[in-house]
């Protein structure tokens, strides 16, 4: 969904644009990354995971985030923000110039928001919310001591909230182990001499593949917290990727690529 509600609501007061987002999220990071590799000023709000739904609702009509408030619209979804942002400060770019490859690019893009995104997230939190602490810890990070607190006595209620909205059983982390090995497989078939999945340099394909990994490779370059090892499960799996070509393309890209914030300061 890509429309707006309450034009102006949340803008800026200085017209900066306004990222909505989740500290710990793969597809926030998505839009993060697009904003800071542009080099684009802008303001990040935040809510703790689970009121964010009410703040989306309010924003543009839906119930993810991120959303980008951008000239007093309200953009959902981190491709419709990364397309904004594509046409709105073209430099550097993140759409391959040649129609083949930016069409190449975006069906990329499409294929990792489908067959990753959504599947990645459940085998990670299907093993990593059987570690209350740490995971509530995680996911309320930056907000003040009174709020963790009382997030962390509601994550019980939460972690219920969560298995039954994102379907963490079992049989879906199963199959989300299963589609992030495709996913390193589809990355590694697409790798060019370049080292790119699509032409000679970085575009919105890599930036997608390389984020929605995060849970999987936790790359040092991450600007969030997060605890040194994450639930054994997630490592032993982890561990048995860290020489594929794929998880060290994906580390490579953060590296090369992550940079710094260009977040303003409230």
């Amino acid at each position: 969904m890509n429309a707006a509600a309450e034009p102006r609501a949340e803008a800026d007061r200085d017209g900066l644009p306004v990222l909505w987002h989740l500290r710990f999220s793969h597809f926030n990071e998505k839009a993060r990354w697009a904003l800071d590799y542009k080099g684009v000023p802008h303001r990040r709000a935040s809510t703790l995971p689970g009121m964010h739904i009410v703040r989306a609702k309010r924003l543009y009509g839906g119930e993810t985030f991120p959303a980008l408030v951008l000239d007093g619209e309200a953009i959902g979804s981190s491709d419709a923000i990364i397309d904004a942002i594509e046409r709105r400060w073209p430099q550097p770019p993140l759409y391959p110039e040649s129609e083949i490859d930016r069409e190449l690019a975006l069906e990329l893009q499409r294929y990792f928001d489908v067959e990753l995104g959504p599947h990645i997230r459940r085998w990670f939190f299907f093993h990593q919310i059987s570690r209350p602490g740490e995971a509530s810890a995680t996911m309320a990070q930056g907000f003040p001591l009174p709020a963790r607190a009382a997030y962390r006595a509601a994550f019980p209620l939460l972690r219920l909230a969560m298995k039954r909205t994102m379907r963490l059983d079992a049989t879906g982390a199963e199959l989300g182990q299963r589609k992030t090995l495709a996913a390193l497989d589809r990355i590694e078939s697409e790798l060019g001499l370049s080292g790119y999945l699509v032409g000679d340099r970085f575009s919105v394909a890599d930036l997608t593949a390389a984020a929605l990994l995060f849970p999987l490779v936790r790359p040092p370059e991450l600007q969030c917290e997060v605890p040194p090892s994450w639930a054994e499960p997630i490592e032993q799996l982890r561990d048995s990727l860290v020489d594929r070509p794929g998880f060290r393309w994906v580390e490579e890209m953060w590296r090369r690529h992550r940079g710094v914030s260009a977040e303003v300061p409230a």
